[in-house]
């Protein structure tokens, strides 16, 4: 049986992705992917002729297979929901799902980010790749806030803070595809939710912060 051309690409892709994971990108070489894939010499070259190629690759199948997920996820939904915590646990099972099966993606796309800060738009692909900004927004819209597109960047940030403690932070123990695993998502996308849909939302969290801030002031004797 012969593997066809999109066939091999998608290989190569997906064993990069699984060697910046566990190695690092400084390990991601077309040599090492000759070797990890068993391929003949120059084989990966031969699909990918620069690392450049290869990384734009790699981004393209992470944007890719999220969006693919997201779709599904929404697609299996049922009827829009405006209650806080339903929502909460709905994007934590989703989260959850991602933690257990797609991991290596999660580290990549991490290591990706930092490296890629000087291009604008893979660094935009994979910020988006996640949860995507727009569809936060909407989210925060349905359910009223006032500063939905504030409110959506915000909530962006704490899912980004989630997953990062989940795969390299503090939680690295507590395994996906638990009820222990889902509870702990719930109650901090919960809160979130709550907090940034209120419509006191952000003045709520400018003010809070302004006490804080003449606090930690010097003092001048």
């Amino acid at each position: 049986m012969t593997t066809s051309t999109s066939d091999r690409r998608t290989l190569i892709v997906d064993s990069a992705i699984d060697l910046i994971a566990t190695r690092g990108l400084r390990a991601l070489t077309h040599r090492a992917l000759d070797t990890a894939l068993e391929l003949p010499a120059g084989s990966t070259s031969y699909y990918f002729r620069t690392k450049r190629a290869l990384i734009e690759a790699i981004v393209d199948r992470i944007a890719t297979r999220s969006r693919a997920d997201f779709a599904a996820t929404r697609d299996t939904a049922g009827p829009p929901v405006t209650d806080p915590v339903a929502i909460a646990h709905g994007i934590a099972v989703w989260l959850d799902q991602l933690l257990a099966q797609r991991r290596n993606h999660l580290i990549a796309r991490h290591a990706l980010i930092i490296d890629q800060l000087g291009d604008a738009a893979l660094h935009a692909k994979l910020t988006a790749s996640l949860f995507s900004h727009r569809h936060a927004t909407a989210l925060f819209a349905s359910l009223n806030a006032t500063a939905p597109d504030t409110a959506a960047a915000d909530f962006i940030a704490i899912i980004e803070g989630l997953v990062f403690d989940r795969f390299a932070g503090a939680r690295t123990h507590l395994a996906p595809n638990t009820a222990e695993s889902i509870a702990q998502l719930t109650a901090v996308l919960t809160i979130a939710l709550s907090s940034f849909a209120s419509s006191e939302y952000p003045a709520t969290a400018a003010a809070a912060a302004a006490p804080r801030s003449r606090r930690q002031r010097p003092t001048i004797p």
